[in-house]
């Protein structure tokens, strides 16, 4: 299935987009991140599991353990974000 993901904040910068469609076999939001951070090293580094991040599934906060569906938007962000 293919979900659209967001990055906010340090996340957008340290990636260097905001935004990407992901083509995947994941069935939760943890499941996501893992398949994201082995895309690559920045990938690896923004999402990494010690990190502090919080996510949101189709403008709502969630859990990680929340199921994904098609064409889902799936947000991570730092606990804080600023404009």
């Amino acid at each position: 299935m293919k979900v659209k993901v967001l990055y906010f904040a340090r996340l957008r910068e340290s990636l260097g987009t905001s935004q990407e469609w992901i083509d995947t076999t994941a069935s939760n939001v943890a499941g996501l991140r893992r398949q994201l951070m082995a895309q690559s090293e920045a990938h690896a580094q923004a999402l990494a599991e010690g990190l502090a991040l919080r996510c949101a599934l189709n403008q709502h906060l969630c859990d990680w353990e929340t199921p994904l569906t098609p064409d889902a938007e799936v947000a991570f962000f730092p606990p804080v974000t600023g404009g």
